[in-house]
């Protein structure tokens, strides 16, 4: 018996790698104002992830995962989203979490160990940074069976990597969400690496997209560098969700052109030139390009963006490093409703180290 073709799941793409048409376009790309607003999320994205690297490397920040190289995925993906839909984020999001109104200060904060900067008010009903991998996928099937009982017109959009599809956690999500018809979309960042695990030796599936077929759902591939793509896959995902047919699982194909997080080297496991064949195809030059074809984007505007993030960046620091740091009892005081009495000693002697003074650096 012939064995057929196991990989029946097409990649959606509307520019290649150089930013050139390849598909007819789809109508709302006459919006300038749609394009040029992500274009712009993108820098700040990107120019916000430089400078957090460096906070990390001159110890003013903890360990810090970079996402640099994916940048269109996060963006598009929350700038469809409403805002009474819930993000159940991921820890590379942080493109998306401004677009969803958190300020860089915040997600510093947080990844300066400090809580409170995913606890703020205009977080409202999104989920906190997910560290652990793909546990957010059960709480976006949680969250989005609510939102359905309580017949919210709300959704829920849950972001995660190529490694968490290799997660009990995900495949359970899916299974509740095919079998109870959950408002959710599931986006995959795949950037080809879980930490030095690359994509090929991850899974046996051809594509992550058609674990999503198993559950019964709807299920794409997008160039996750290409955002009118990504524009199109999420925006129909999102539309099916909303109108009560059910989740959908997109796999948006990237790379992550930086190191797992700040504690890693990939030049240990990955070649150089894989590297450099992926930076020739990543999506803020493709995007530019495109704009600069259009007549809708210049040097001058560019040099302009480019000051215009700088400084916003740089304030946003300011906001993060001036910020007081909680005290110290806060590590102590939530774990217990009676505090062991070894746990009282450390309080006790923790709180006697910071009498003599903290700070981020």
């Amino acid at each position: 018996m012939k064995q057929k073709e196991l990989n029946p799941i097409p990649i959606y793409r509307y520019l290649d790698a150089e930013g050139e048409v390849i598909e007819r376009l789809p109508g709302w790309t006459e919006d300038k104002d749609i394009l040029l607003g992500y274009y712009r999320n993108m820098v700040l994205g990107r120019q916000a992830d430089a400078k957090a690297v460096a906070l990390q490397r001159t110890g003013q920040m903890g360990t810090y995962p970079s996402c640099l190289g994916q940048e269109a995925i996060s963006t598009v993906t929350c700038a469809l989203m409403k805002k009474e839909d819930v993000l159940v984020p991921y820890y590379r999001d942080h493109p998306g979490l401004m677009v969803r109104g958190i300020p860089l200060s915040d997600i510093l904060l947080y990844w300066g160990g400090d809580e409170r900067g995913s606890s703020g008010d205009h977080w409202g009903k999104d989920f906190p940074n997910c560290v652990p991998i793909a546990t957010q996928a059960c709480h976006a099937a949680g969250v989005a069976a609510a939102l359905k009982i309580r017949q919210d017109s709300g959704i829920a959009v849950c972001a995660l990597g190529d490694g968490a599809t290799s997660k009990g956690d995900f495949l359970e999500a899916l299974n509740l969400a095919g079998a109870w018809q959950l408002p959710v979309v599931f986006v995959i960042n795949n950037n080809q690496w879980a930490i030095s695990v690359p994509r090929r030796i991850q899974s046996g599936a051809p594509t992550l997209a058609q674990k999503g077929v198993s559950a019964g759902l709807p299920s794409y591939q997008v160039d996750g560098n290409d955002v009118i793509a990504l524009h199109e896959v999420i925006n129909e995902a999102i539309g099916r969700a909303r109108s009560g047919k059910g989740a959908t699982v997109i796999e948006a194909i990237s790379y992550r052109l930086g190191d797992h997080t700040t504690a890693d080297d990939a030049s240990r496991y990955r070649s150089s030139d894989e590297l450099q064949q992926a930076w020739g195809k990543e999506p803020i030059k493709r995007l530019r390009t495109f704009l600069h074809h259009r007549g809708w984007w210049d040097e001058q505007q560019e040099q302009a963006l480019i000051k215009d993030v700088s400084q916003q960046i740089e304030q946003e620091v300011q906001n993060y490093l001036n910020t007081p740091l909680p005290p110290v009892k806060d590590l102590f005081d939530y774990h217990y409703a009676n505090m062991p009495p070894a746990l009282q000693q450390q309080k006790q002697e923790a709180e006697l180290r910071a009498a003599g003074g903290q700070s981020h650096e």
